[in-house]
């Protein structure tokens, strides 16, 4: 078996293979969203082919071990390098390791090659129409028929619905936080309808999806039932570490970017920009390690999340402002940017729920 390498090992080695394969995007890519989700899969077969995308995930889902750092160096790279778009990138850091947890292992061991490799997309399917933030709010049942379970309800806001094969579904079979269970759905079972949603950025990235009557195997019940809060709840780690790790090492291209394109600018506004980036940086940092050294994430992952919606919607801002009409008029592709970080205070928990929590759960404030 080959030697696992340290993280400055694989970091080189990885720099020197990219440097060496071509991988970057086609021209305008960024703005056909069909052809950014093919260029998502060729990145990860690529990387999957040549054995990187398989470092830091356990031998049991076909892995090369070492620890998940080496995981978050390879999408840093993927993302300082613009392959593809680092939030559809590292939806393998919530979908896999929820895998690798609650799934049989049989399955896990089948399934997880599939999505590491460009194979195959996946979906969480968590936000409901009327549930949110308030995810113990979901309302889509599961109820038990012979050898299967039954999933009646509806989803929205679940990226790459209609290119996903596979979907790590929440639903509701009891009340409660304990009457949450998970399931790992095929996307192409019968009763599944799929709607893409056009955002205001101009990508159909979202869909709502709807579950009528679908038959969904018992054997596909991730952990047991129950188990669908806490799944949620170990699912958030890895989306507001290595994940944001990655978001970050990308908006620092941005502000690159912008640097390169101003001249005579006000340096006082470049430098909050930076400053309010480096902040998030040096937080995720910390998260990141502690996550590495098996230390259990809870709700200062919060923190995290509102320090990085917070640099992102002002370097966007910074951009508008120091590059004028080129947002609004001349640049498609600064200003489908542009718009989509208008919803950093929302995706991954709105920045007024985050808040609350920073509030009632690390600062002891009270309800009021």
């Amino acid at each position: 078996m080959t030697a696992v390498p340290t993280v400055e090992e694989f970091r080189t080695g990885v720099q020197a293979w990219l440097a060496d394969h071509d991988l970057a995007p086609g021209p305008g890519h960024s703005l056909d969203f069909d052809a950014e989700v093919a260029q998502l899969a060729r990145v990860r077969r690529a990387l999957y082919d040549a054995g990187w995308m398989r470092y830091g995930w356990p031998s049991q889902v076909g892995g090369l071990g070492g620890p998940a750092m080496l995981r978050a160096v390879l999408g840093e790279e993927v993302a300082v390098r613009d392959l593809t778009d680092p939030g559809l990138y590292s939806m393998i850091e919530v979908l896999a390791p929820t895998m690798i947890s609650y799934a049989r292992p049989e399955l896990a061991a089948e399934m997880v090659p599939l999505l590491l490799s460009g194979r195959e997309q996946w979906c969480q399917g968590f936000s409901e129409p009327g549930s949110g933030s308030d995810l113990a709010s979901l309302t889509t049942r599961a109820a038990p028929r012979g050898d299967d379970w039954v999933v009646t309800g509806q989803k929205v806001w679940t990226s790459l619905a209609q290119y996903a094969d596979r979907c790590v579904l929440l639903t509701r079979t009891g009340p409660g936080h304990s009457g949450i269970t998970a399931f790992f759905v095929d996307m192409d079972s019968p009763g599944i309808t799929v709607r893409p949603l056009r955002t205001m950025h101009g990508k159909d990235e979202f869909a709502e999806v709807f579950f009528d009557d679908v038959a969904v195997p018992a054997e596909r019940m991730l952990g047991r039932p129950g188990d669908g809060w806490q799944l949620a709840m170990d699912l958030l780690p890895f989306e507001r570490s290595t994940c944001f790790w990655h978001r970050i090492a990308y908006l620092f291209t941005r502000l690159d970017r912008l640097i390169d394109r101003t001249a005579l600018v006000d340096d006082t506004a470049l430098g909050s920009a930076y400053l309010a980036l480096h902040v998030a940086r040096s937080r995720s940092h910390g998260t990141q390690q502690r996550l590495a050294a098996g230390e259990r994430l809870g709700p200062e992952t919060s923190v995290d999340k509102v320090l990085l919606a917070t640099a992102e919607q002002q370097l966007y801002d910074t951009m508008r402002d120091l590059l004028p009409g080129t947002v609004e008029f001349t640049d498609a592709e600064l200003r489908s940017e542009f718009l989509y970080s208008r919803a950093a205070t929302i995706y991954g928990g709105t920045a007024e729920i985050q808040r609350n929590i920073i509030a009632r759960r690390l600062l002891d404030l009270g309800k009021d």
